[in-house]
């Protein structure tokens, strides 16, 4: 089997697939590891050691694609500007694709049906379930904890004011106040490192325990409790609230936007468009200068009003909706995500190479498109109600 480790293409995106370490694993497992030259330097990882750990190095993604069985991606599938062709198509009709996906959220939707009508096996590391003998593969909280750690600076650095009470000889300036809504993995790092700043902090989240995590870090519980039938589904992921849930939700939020000058927002629901729970009206009622960062963009985000991809400022507030903050830190990111792509694959061929397990519980959570079908409840949940609005315009 031929593993291809191509350069990622999204912008600002500089993280890697596959380091030299885990490269050795995988030849040592009786692949072949071929890499594009330079896929690592935003990882300050070199060619030579690529060589080293035993890859074979090519000169561009074109030639990773074509040989590739088995490629390993971190960001989804993208237009290859240098080449004119979109991520999806340059895969081989049969190949597999592991990565993060997101397959849910609308901006996906083709580039998921185009892996289908190509008989791609699509796999993606956002699925992977939150159970024991799945944590060394659990790329999305490795990459959670470094985007909560880093959507506070970024938003500290939007942010026009200074954020610990601060005394001076003209009066004492207040700590500056903290929102964070979704208190997963995240949610918690936020508001850990929001901590450290001397912000001022308030959590939301509808599941109890994540709210007693929060207050265990110093932040003041505010908002809204949801009957756990109705919040959380048998494996302890949040559920999709019902429409009338949501609109309480949304209402219970609203004061606590207004008067926080930061807002990080990172609520999720697991395999499914992000619930948009900060709309344009209240924003609109922000305070001016005020910051809110979406890292649920990803996945659609909490905001109406995001841009998904950028920074902007809408009714003096600036709305962040960077779609790669782990990627802004990739040498500890490519470290992490690496080893859980290199526990995630020798999970699936731990029959053997040539014997992938597709009944396996994790590669069940994960399997986006396989012999030309769309397998991804939440993939196929959104794009019928993408069909049904685009049917109602």
């Amino acid at each position: 089997m031929i593993i291809g480790v191509p350069t990622e293409i999204l912008d600002q995106e500089s993280r890697v697939a596959a380091i030299p370490e885990t490269v050795r694993e995988y030849v040592q497992m009786g692949c072949e590891v071929v890499v594009q030259s330079g896929a690592g330097e935003g990882a300050l990882r070199s060619d030579q050691e690529y060589q080293e750990a035993g890859a074979r190095l090519v000169p561009d993604a074109l030639s990773v694609y074509s040989q590739a069985d088995l490629v390993l991606k971190v960001k989804q599938p993208w237009h290859n500007a240098a080449l004119g062709r979109h991520e999806a198509e340059l895969l081989r009709e049969g190949a597999t694709l592991i990565t993060f996906l997101h397959p849910a959220a609308p901006d996906n939707h083709d580039m998921v049906r185009t892996l289908a009508r190509r008989n791609i096996t699509a796999l993606t590391m956002d699925g992977i379930p939150r159970i024991s003998r799945a944590q060394p593969m659990d790329a999305l909280t490795s990459m959670s904890t470094i985007a909560g750690y880093k959507s506070v600076l970024i938003a500290a650095n939007l942010f026009p004011k200074i954020i610990p009470t601060l005394g001076t000889a003209i009066g004492t300036i207040k700590a500056s106040k903290f929102l964070v809504i979704g208190i997963g993995v995240v949610g918690l790092q936020a508001i850990a490192t929001a901590k450290r700043l001397g912000g001022s902090i308030k959590a939301v989240d509808v599941r109890e325990d994540a709210r007693k995590a929060a207050d265990s870090l110093g932040a003041k519980i505010a908002g809204f409790d949801v009957p756990p039938e109705i919040a959380i589904d048998a494996h302890g992921y949040t559920r999709a609230l019902p429409p009338e849930w949501l609109a309480q939700e949304r209402a219970a939020i609203a004061p606590h936007v207004l008067e926080a000058d930061i807002v990080i927002l990172s609520a999720l629901v697991s395999g499914e468009v992000a619930p948009v729970l900060v709309t344009q009206e209240m924003v609109r009622d922000m305070k001016p200068g005020s910051v809110i960062v979406d890292v649920s963009i990803d996945q659609g985000g909490n905001c109406a009003i995001t841009e998904p991809g950028h920074t902007s400022l809408q009714h003096q507030v600036h709305i962040c909706g960077k779609s790669n903050i782990p990627g802004s830190m990739p040498v500890h990111a490519s470290w992490l995500y690496a080893n859980n792509i290199l526990h995630y694959v020798q999970n699936l061929f731990k029959k053997g190479l040539d014997k992938p397990d597709w009944e396996d519980d994790i590669v069940q959570h994960t399997l986006v498109t396989r012999q030309g079908q769309i397998l991804h409840r939440g993939a196929l949940h959104a794009m019928q109600q993408s069909d049904q609005a685009a049917g109602h315009n």
